[in-house]
């Protein structure tokens, strides 16, 4: 009778264990689920900017658009949240906004670290690595073998691609590697940029090689021949250069194209360390030449470098994002579980008065993520707006007549304080991140206020706007005309912003909370 009674609440117990503990998938589930919302709201991570799920990233690389999707690859450290063996991480998004993060594409090989490059999509298969049916995604890459560097040889950095037959889930390295060697021991040859040449019916590559740009063809992305060099003696050379990128634009409001080829530099930028510039000429199919002789740079704040655009998008719609850091302090900023962050994802345009100058401004899909906006016809001197967080949040406005002092404040309890404005003596628009909350992890990080020479479109009116995310802002003159962009660290969200001016009042204005691409 005992051992029925037994037997009877041994079943009764078992039947109630099965009933209340969970599947160990869907425990695991919900603790990855759990740690994802946590982490990807840690001290300073952005809400509405890219991030890597975790540890090192910096140079956007292999941007590019096929079937509906954008592929963001990027340099990658897994290991740490400091530079080391650069792998290429990868990204995905529908809008240029929200992004999925994926497997990483690209590790280290007996041929080196793999450092940055392009990709595109060889739709008519000139490569033979797959099939007009099933055409390859192919990634072109600097291989850096560090045991070369370390040997003090000169010749340790080269080209190489891999392809992709399932639209970049998995690849497959060229057994024909490398596809440009080292010509003629070049310590800093790199970062490939290809593009579809329509006029010569071949791919055309820019690299870079220390202090000027090479330019490379090819029918098959296998073989290529060299073709010419620019830029010893234009543009600025503080620092070597990097990351090139060469396409045509329209001039707006009329039919002329004229090639931009973009050029990071490290150091020499306008306001210390990391910057891009750029140069407006002619290509034609051998030669980039140009007549520009003052230094142009696509953005004139401290943490805007190593950007390129996208392949696979016609150039009306050419877009631009770039990493949102300066070598200067890099790797020494406060964050702990992952570090750094791309721009938004910005359109170029072409513009032309008095000389060729490019606009750069977020792309359109950004204004689906503002929500519950707050208007004002008028902000007048000294006023101030109060918000739970400004590091979430956008501002648009708009300043009547010739531009006189202005400066927009941004603070909290902590007095953490961040200004952005107009001097009239120098003319000049600056950001001043001087006492923006922490600033003492590397001395250049604070050491002055930034400063961009003037632009605007109009005499009579200036539109103005500023996004702010956990540990950015870019701040947009005349949608982009001028651009600065900058990280931040306050100790605290940005809870008033004050606008002071003798001259003028804010008008038009705008301001709405931007919604977190993470959920």
């Amino acid at each position: 009778m005992r051992i029925v009674s037994f037997l009877f609440l041994f079943i009764i117990l078992t039947a109630c264990k099965k009933e209340t503990t969970p599947d160990v998938k869907d425990v695991k589930k919900e603790i990855t689920e759990k740690n994802d919302v946590v982490r990807f709201r840690e001290s300073y991570r952005p809400q509405y900017h890219f991030t890597p799920p975790e540890k090192w990233m910096n140079d956007p690389n292999g941007l590019l658009f096929h079937n509906g999707t954008y592929h963001l690859f990027y340099q990658y450290y897994p290991e740490d949240i400091v530079w080391g063996p650069m792998h290429w991480g990868h990204a995905t998004s529908k809008d240029l906004v929200s992004w999925k993060h994926q497997p990483i594409a690209l590790y280290p090989d007996e041929l080196g670290y793999i450092f940055s490059g392009s990709a595109v999509m060889d739709l008519e298969n000139t490569s033979g690595l797959g099939s007009k049916d099933n055409p390859p995604m192919i990634a072109i890459f600097t291989h850096h073998e560090p045991k070369g560097e370390k040997e003090g040889k000169n010749d340790f950095q080269y080209q190489s691609i891999a392809y992709s037959l399932d639209e970049g889930n998995t690849w497959t390295k060229y057994e024909g590697n490398p596809v440009i060697g080292n010509p003629t021991s070049i310590r800093d040859f790199r970062d490939p940029k290809v593009m579809w040449h329509e006029a010569s019916q071949k791919w055309i590559l820019t690299l870079v090689a220390g202090d000027h740009a090479k330019f490379y063809s090819s029918p098959d992305l296998k073989s290529w021949t060299y073709l010419s060099d620019f830029g010893k003696d234009k543009g600025a050379h503080g620092g070597v250069w990097e990351c090139p990128d060469l396409f045509p634009l329209t001039v707006a409001g009329s039919d002329e194209t004229k090639w931009v080829l973009l050029i990071s530099i490290n150091p020499g930028a306008p306001n210390g360390g990391s910057g891009t510039q750029y140069f407006v000429g002619d290509f034609d199919g051998t030669t980039f030449t140009t007549s520009q002789k003052d230094i142009k740079w696509i953005d004139y704040g401290s943490d805007n470098y190593a950007g390129v655009t996208y392949n696979g998008l016609p150039d009306s719609d050419r877009t631009f994002i770039g990493w949102m850091s300066n070598w200067n302090y890099a790797q020494k900023t406060p964050t702990e579980n992952w570090r750094s962050a791309m721009t938004l994802s910005r359109k170029l345009t072409l513009h032309k008065n008095d000389t060729y100058y490019l606009k750069s401004y977020p792309v359109a899909a950004i204004d689906e993520y503002s929500y519950d906006s707050k208007t004002y016809d008028s902000i007048t001197n000294k006023y101030s707006l109060t918000s739970e967080n400004f590091n979430e949040m956008r501002i648009d406005f708009e300043i009547e007549g010739a531009l006189e002092d202005f400066e927009v404040k941004f603070s909290n309890v902590a007095n953490d304080q961040l200004f952005l404005g107009y001097h009239k003596e120098d003319h000049s628009f600056y950001v001043d991140r001087r006492k923006s909350g922490k600033i003492d992890f590397e001395p250049r990080f604070a050491e002055k206020i930034h400063l961009a020479p003037a632009r605007t479109d109009k005499n009579d009116h200036t539109r103005f706007s500023i996004f702010l995310d956990a540990s950015s802002v870019e701040f947009f003159v005349d949608q982009g005309t001028t651009t600065m962009t900058e990280q931040i660290f306050p100790t605290q969200p940005y809870t008033v912003m004050t606008f002071t001016s003798k001259d003028h009042k804010m008008t038009q204005v705008r301001v709405s909370k931007m919604k977190r691409i993470w959920e």
